[in-house]
């Protein structure tokens, strides 16, 4: 068997996966097609690149976001390490600086010695060799016919969104205020309150503004966890209050009320320049978009940085195709990871490619690949995208995914996570540690 392991596409399980494989001593090849082959969703050539400022949750102890991160970072992984190192303020949440985590993660991929980046696109899956193929949900259109071939069946798919980014410049103070929900975190959001009148006439205006069109030969299959701000008004007018624009919590300084509902803003870099509007993912024409964003008080004359889009993201049938290995049941030499393989979410991408970087290294070594314990939270995802599951769709990290503990029936939830968590770390196999000399 070929010792150079390829990993096809540079996305957050990609790169995940070539640093693992490279960190036991075995040569990695890295193929990302930006910028020969450009897509819908990122703006860059860098590796790694995210959408969103808040793209790896809580990092609040005990939280099931948080103990995925802590798993992660037990087990050396390189971008939980950068995206601490970048991290911007966010309440509780894991905030980091998008460009400065591309670039750092790029840098260091590129300064590995045992990884070579190939900027090409693949078409097609090497017929040989070890492969782990993280090409994401906006995987080419030739390589994802090669994809359906080899699964033997039809891609499930839905469409994803990203919310809008406004200069921090442009915002109105005298009707915005700084906060964070119930006091939690330093004042880390920008929020801008409603009353009833406002709320119902931005409401009025979002459904009825016009949504950039889905071809006729796909159907809208939304993400429930992140579905754009207009489906969720369309599902009743009171929706939004008790969603993204939910107000409790959020005490107006000017007022000294809470709003009838509020509008979050996130800071996006280090440099406090812009803002993401939080839960504001969308779809709409841009003309409508902002027309309808510049109805909220403190956005009236905003300037945008960047626009709510959509695209199509595509996955595979995981529990018909993977092992909780990664692997692939007709052929072991073949792994798939982050998106595409059913893992949603930026940390639950990374903790994919780790597994298909480790178990890519333990095939080519001839030993046992690694099967998380299922009472970790790496272990449950793998777990539940390799279960046979009717209604199979990507999934984020919960404690739902976790065997339960036969713990009293009154036990707070709080301290059931707790032990949970702390049931987790101390299950997380042990490896030789992986070395920093490649980060500094």
């Amino acid at each position: 068997m070929d010792d150079v392991i390829k990993v096809i596409g540079g996305g957050l399980a990609g790169c995940e996966a070539a640093w693992q494989i490279a960190e036991r001593g075995v040569t990695v090849r890295l193929y990302e097609m930006r910028p020969v082959r450009r897509t819908p969703a990122h703006t860059t050539d860098h590796l790694a690149e995210v959408v969103c400022s808040n793209s790896l949750k809580s990092d609040q102890p005990f939280n099931a976001s948080w103990l995925l991160k802590e798993e992660l970072r037990r087990m050396g992984s390189l971008l939980m390490r950068i995206a601490d190192s970048v991290r911007v303020p966010a309440g509780s949440a894991l905030a980091v600086d998008r460009e400065q985590f591309a670039l750092r993660v790029t840098e260091a991929i590129e300064r590995h010695p045992n990884i070579e980046l190939v900027r090409e696109e693949v078409t097609e899956i090497p017929a040989d060799g070890l492969v782990i193929i993280a090409s994401g949900p906006l995987t080419s259109g030739a390589l994802s016919e090669s994809i359906r071939e080899f699964c033997g069946s039809e891609h499930l798919y839905f469409y994803d969104a990203i919310s809008p980014i406004v200069d921090a410049e442009t915002i109105d103070y005298s009707k915005a205020y700084r906060a964070s929900r119930y006091g939690k975190g330093d004042d880390d959001y920008v929020n801008c309150p409603m009353n009833k009148e406002e709320y119902e006439g931005f409401h009025d205006a979002l459904v009825a503004a016009e949504s950039v069109k889905i071809h006729e030969f796909e159907e809208a299959h939304y993400f429930e966890s992140c579905l754009p701000i207009e489906e969720l008004a369309r599902r009743g007018r009171e929706t939004l209050r008790f969603g993204p624009m939910r107000p409790v919590g959020l005490i107006d300084p000017h007022s000294g009320r809470m709003p009838w509902a509020v509008v979050q803003l996130r800071q996006e870099d280090r440099m406090q320049s812009s803002y993401n509007l939080v839960g504001f993912q969308n779809h709409l024409k841009f003309p409508d978009q902002k027309r309808v964003l510049r109805k909220i008080p403190g956005l009236e004359n905003a300037e945008f940085l960047r626009l709510g889009q959509i695209h199509r993201n595509t996955y595979i049938n995981a529990p018909q195709t993977l092992a909780a290995t990664m692997a692939t049941h007709r052929e072991p030499r073949l792994f798939f990871a982050g998106q595409l393989a059913g893992t949603e979410g930026y940390i639950e991408n990374i903790a994919s490619g780790l597994v298909a970087g480790i178990n890519a290294v333990q095939t080519l070594r001839s030993r046992e690949p690694m099967v998380f314990p299922e009472v970790t939270a790496i272990g449950a995802l793998c777990r539940y995208i390799s279960t046979p599951n009717k209604h199979f769709a990507p999934m984020n990290i919960h404690f739902g995914l976790l065997p339960a503990m036969d713990l009293p029936r009154r036990t707070p939830k709080a301290e059931k996570q707790r032990m949970m968590s702390e049931r987790a770390l101390g299950s997380l196999p042990r490896f030789p540690g992986v070395t920093d000399a490649c980060l500094t």
